[in-house]
């Protein structure tokens, strides 16, 4: 994978971009500590259920400006983002299964930034990453062309972590229970 990113830095407003979207860049210790102090105040839970909304509506806005910005569709787009993902430290991110009819896909994450910056840590480390999935899946329907076959909106939960003894993390997308 090619690491370098194209960053632009406005000189007169210092606005860091990358495909026409601003970006911040912060070290990996300032978010997870900034990540869990949010986390201990709010619960997990809670706060796993925000995080979940925040990050689909990200991603679902993240692929549809990029499949504008770089002329790309479908699973495409949901690739590219794996791939920008995997570019900016998150972890290394691939899709291993996939049918967009369907709703469903299984992403595998090594090297995930929640468990490296934890370590000794166990449990689901990495679950604000689910909604993220679940919003690509969703953006990748919703822009099907006239005459393919949709899936329903999709659901995605993190079903293995490494911070649990396994060599990778899993997350499975399936669709919404009605």
């Amino acid at each position: 994978m090619q690491p370098q990113l194209p960053i632009d830095v406005d000189p007169e407003t210092g606005v860091w971009t990358t495909d026409s979207l601003p970006m911040l860049y912060v070290p990996r210790h300032f978010f997870t500590n900034n990540h869990l102090a949010v986390e201990e105040a709010l619960g997990r839970e809670v706060y796993a259920k925000s995080l979940y909304t925040a990050g689909h509506k990200s991603a679902y806005h993240w692929c549809d400006k990029e499949a504008k910005q770089h002329g790309i569709s479908g699973m495409a787009v949901f690739e590219h983002y794996l791939k920008r993902l995997s570019q900016r430290g998150w972890g290394l991110f691939s899709i291993v299964a996939s049918d967009p009819a369907a709703s469903t896909a299984t992403v595998h994450l090594h090297n995930s930034s929640f468990v490296l910056a934890q370590p000794g840590k166990e449990g689901k480390l990495c679950y604000m990453f689910a909604g993220w999935f679940s919003g690509a899946m969703d953006w990748v329907n919703d822009t099907a062309p006239q005459g393919t076959k949709k899936g329903p909106k999709s659901f995605s939960v993190e079903t293995q972590c490494a911070a649990e003894g396994h060599s990778h993390c899993v997350f499975e997308v399936t669709p919404l229970a009605a």
